[in-house]
């Protein structure tokens, strides 16, 4: 979402200016998903398994919260919560989360992509939630993120459980997406999307388009094997292509 009234967005708001959404949902293993328009919403098959595992030992949820989406990264009995949607999304990902096994007790990071209130809007909640939970945000972000829960700032090759902190400015100033690896599985946030296809930062509500085109490229160096989206679809085949070839789109 952008900047300036993004605390005044709200999600009936974003689904009317947007005017399609995306809706799914993986739970540890396999993605059932849905594609709504205006007028009907219609669910796919199940889609292939929407794990990913290596010596790592990797692997991710998609918590459905509507028009956006919040991940839950599992190694063993820890795992890492990537976005808390809007305000009055913890239960949905609380759910997710006991799914996945580690349980609110087993979740140690809570990392935010970027500040707008559909990916940080319940921090603070989550954060209550997982007590024994670090929280993060990128360093351009952190004043503008509504917490009274201190937050770490992150910069551009952090490590957090395991995963490369890749500094993605242009949606955000201090934009952040995570990567792994060994499983080469990537959390974008709103760097990519995959509402009608995969596209960069939703131009609408990005803060410097130059800056996000060159985010693309540079995610695009990484050749990611899954990419995990913050509206949208995950993409589950040919993401290493589907990538280079938007990002050699943008010049």
């Amino acid at each position: 979402m952008g900047s300036g009234s993004a605390h005044s967005i709200g999600r009936r708001w974003f689904l009317t200016q947007t005017a399609r959404g995306a809706v799914g949902i993986a739970v540890l293993g396999f993605a059932a998903c849905s594609r709504a328009d205006d007028t009907a919403e219609e669910t796919a098959a199940p889609r292939e398994p929407g794990s990913a595992g290596s010596a790592g030992g990797l692997a991710w949820s998609r918590v459905d919260l509507g028009f956006v989406a919040a991940y839950v990264l599992v190694r063993g009995r820890e795992a890492a919560v990537v976005d808390t949607g809007v305000e009055g999304s913890a239960d949905a990902i609380g759910e997710v989360v006991e799914k996945a096994g580690p349980g609110w007790s087993g979740v140690r990071h809570v990392v935010l992509t970027h500040k707008h209130p559909d990916h940080a809007g319940s921090v603070t909640d989550v954060l209550d939630a997982a007590t024994r939970a670090k929280g993060y945000v990128g360093a351009a972000d952190l004043s503008e993120v509504d917490t009274p829960t201190s937050l770490t700032p992150l910069r551009d090759g952090d490590d957090v459980f395991g995963l490369r902190v890749v500094a993605t400015p242009g949606h955000t100033a201090g934009h952040m997406a995570v990567f792994d690896g060994d499983t080469r599985v990537l959390v974008a946030g709103d760097a990519l999307s995959n509402t009608n296809g995969l596209t960069g930062s939703n131009p609408q509500f990005t803060e410097d388009e130059a800056a996000a085109a060159a985010s693309v490229r540079k995610l695009a160096r990484l050749a990611p094997r899954t990419i995990l989206v913050g509206h949208g679809d995950p993409v589950l085949e040919d993401a290493t292509v589907m990538l280079q070839k938007l990002a050699a789109s943008l010049g």
